[in-house]
């Protein structure tokens, strides 16, 4: 297959990404309802029981896609606190693992979209996803014998470092080295360079509309969005992002959260520019959500004790309406980052998980 035509396949599959992202979910549905070990006398009952999570759950995705955090951030207390209150308590892995596959379809959704935006540093999430998965695969190991007590204690403190980091990263999207409108003097000359021209800037093949990226021999990285927007940036920074991301990723494997929350600060305070670090997060976090979540499913069987998930017991009702929900709340998740205030959302992730934790802290300690 020549370079030519590879590229025009990879553009293509960009440009028509989400109707190959959609597709996946209900791959997934299918596939739950054809060969999981579902309970003797399931019926259609059993299948639409809870058909409501399908709006909470796509609302949720979207919020936490447009910041790039984890959608178990916000999932697992939704499980924690308000499910019980219209269903049955969840066990703690029962709880992970929902919102796991979900964060899976969701962040995977939003990854590609963000991708297509050219706001995706491929190099960088490769060496974050190679770092952080041994501590991801360890945490979702020892979520099978941590005591529940101890596993609402630390999803408290994942919550609150999480809130802490959040009212102190800046996640403004006006970020680029250079604003096209800023740096020309007239109208005609920002439109050829949202066109890729009348400026010397990256222009791939392979990337819809004038999106691009170089690296010069200084290791400086410049990047072009499809929109036209440019970023310059450099890689340095790998030992303080391998310090976030394998401290995150050990809660990402325990909780179903944290390597994106700890991630994204990491890559803000060695100068990677806002919107390339929420896209690049997006890999990562996608990633490693799903490996967390095929640990989960499937750990159970090599662990001896503790409380091993059995996969006859998963909530395989809820996971088919999350699943979906959290992939189409994930390609909504670009366009609202564009649309509002992302400082606004952010301030009330933020106060949310500070209360969550408070909560959490108090199960912990038995008050609440």
């Amino acid at each position: 297959m020549t370079s030519s035509t590879t590229d025009e396949l990879v553009e293509t599959f960009l440009r028509y990404q989400h109707l190959f992202v959609l597709t996946a979910p209900v791959l997934f549905v299918i596939g739950v309802y054809t060969v999981a070990p579902t309970p003797a006398d399931a019926g259609a009952s059993y299948w639409f029981e809870y058909w409501w999570l399908l709006p909470v759950f796509m609302l949720g995705a979207t919020i936490v896609n447009t910041v790039g955090i984890s959608g178990s951030a916000l999932f697992v207390p939704f499980l924690i606190f308000l499910f019980p209150l219209v269903a049955q308590p969840l066990s703690p892995s029962e709880i992970v693992l929902v919102g796991l596959v979900s964060e899976s379809f969701g962040l995977s959704s939003s990854a590609f979209a963000f991708v297509r935006y050219g706001l995706v540093d491929r190099r960088l999430a490769v060496s974050l996803v190679v770092g952080g998965l041994p501590f991801v695969v360890g945490g979702a190991l020892a979520s099978f014998v941590i005591p529940e007590t101890v596993f609402y204690a630390l999803l408290g403190l994942a919550l609150l470092a999480a809130s802490y980091l959040l009212f102190n990263a800046d996640l403004g999207h006006g970020d680029h080295a250079d604003d096209a409108d800023a740096e020309f003097d007239d109208g005609a000359d920002a439109e050829a360079v949202a066109d890729g021209g009348g400026h010397d800037l990256p222009d791939d093949d392979d990337k819809p509309g004038p999106a691009g990226v170089e690296t010069d021999a200084d290791g400086v990285v410049t990047r072009v969005d499809n929109d036209g927007n440019e970023y310059t940036y450099d890689r340095a920074g790998y030992l303080e992002r391998f310090g976030n991301y394998s401290i995150g990723g050990a809660f990402q494997g325990l909780a179903g959260f944290g390597i994106g929350e700890l991630g994204i600060i990491s890559m803000l305070r060695t100068n990677v520019p806002v919107r390339i670090a929420i896209g690049t997060n997006h890999i990562v976090v996608a990633v490693t959500a799903v490996i967390a979540s095929l640990v989960h499913v499937f750990g159970g069987a090599f662990v001896d004790f503790g409380h091993a998930l059995d996969l006859a017991n998963v909530p395989w009702n809820m996971v088919v309406f999350t699943a979906p929900a959290a992939a189409i709340g994930g390609q909504i998740a670009p366009y609202v980052s564009t649309a509002v205030d992302t400082e606004t959302i952010k301030t009330g992730v933020g106060v949310l998980f500070a209360v969550i934790s408070v909560a959490l802290f108090g199960m912990a300690t038995g008050i609440a």
